[in-house]
């Protein structure tokens, strides 16, 4: 078992089946949902209290689905009734047939479970017909033995969803999935701002290349029109600075455990100088650590 605290990347226990699997369990709680959406976040095929009988059928399905799906995740709560050992035999079948299942134990103290369950007015799955308390210590003593075994055992008590998000990420995700994904997106007003842009920027305040005729014909694409963008007073300047701002912003949205970033760069007709200069800020994004970014022309073409 690998104790508290300790990370071991996913892709250093897979034996070259081409297919990953977790198995996340742990007290009520203790943050099995939050997991479950981080590790969708990370690329994971989750599947939601699979009966442990279906688990090895899933992971089979998956793996024959041509690399389709190439990460399982199955989360497991107490709903399964006596579903441990069942549990544990089927995570020593999956182990037999070289899948190594990952299995992810989330827990807290009684004090904030207690706390976790009056927030939300809702009862412990075991509480039955007595207090909050028995039910929690009954799910405990339940699933000691799965804790036992556990490769990865999380206390939740003292952390916020940001930093159990990034614990995860630490052992479940890979480079590129931890990515924030940027699309630099150019257009022009007089078609319309960009539904999903989550910044805009307006580079109308520079010179228009249109009214240059012979770089009228031409887009932010050829160099001609690239380099008389780039050289106008400010233009410089306000690279430099709106760079500055989307590294605080990345490592903002990083933290947050927001994984797409959309930006807008509009002119007026969304052909020269926008087109210019996404072009040049994904150059400068793209040399950052933990982005990945991509560029795209909306309306470039439509005139």
């Amino acid at each position: 078992m690998i104790g508290e605290g300790t990370i071991v990347s996913a892709q250093e226990d897979n034996r070259g089946t081409g297919m990953e699997v977790a198995v996340v369990s742990g007290l009520s709680g203790a943050g099995r949902s939050t997991a479950a959406k981080c590790l969708e976040d990370l690329g994971w095929f989750v599947v939601d209290n699979l009966p442990p009988e279906l688990i090895a059928t899933m992971v089979e399905l998956g793996a024959q689905a041509r690399g389709a799906i190439t990460k399982v995740a199955v989360v497991m709560d107490v709903r399964s009734r006596a579903f441990t050992d069942d549990l544990a035999s089927v995570i020593k079948d999956l182990d037999a047939r070289g899948y190594k299942p990952r299995v992810l134990f989330l827990e807290a103290t009684d004090a904030v479970l207690v706390r976790r369950f009056e927030a939300v007015r809702r009862g412990h799955p075991m509480q039955a017909d007595g207090r909050l308390a028995d039910g929690i210590t009954a799910e405990r003593q339940l699933l000691a033995p799965l804790r036992e075994e556990a490769d990865l055992v999380l206390d939740t008590s003292a952390l916020s969803v940001h930093d159990l998000r990034a614990k995860i990420e630490d052992a479940f995700g890979s480079e590129a999935s931890t990515q924030t994904r940027v699309t630099v997106l150019s257009f022009g007003y007089k078609y319309g701002l960009p539904m999903d842009s989550d910044l805009v920027m307006d580079v109308r305040f520079l010179p228009n290349p249109f009214w240059i005729p012979e770089l009228r014909e031409h887009t932010g694409l050829d160099g001609e029109v690239r380099n008389y963008v780039l050289s106008q007073e400010g233009a410089e300047e306000f690279l430099d600075r709106y760079h500055q701002l989307l590294r605080l912003i990345g490592a903002g949205y990083k933290r947050e455990g927001k994984r797409y970033l959309t930006l807008a760069v509009g002119c007026t007709g969304g052909k020269h100088r926008s087109v210019a200069i996404s072009e040049e800020l994904a150059q400068r994004l793209s040399n950052e650590d933990g982005m990945a970014v991509k560029v795209v022309h909306r309306d470039l073409g439509r005139e």
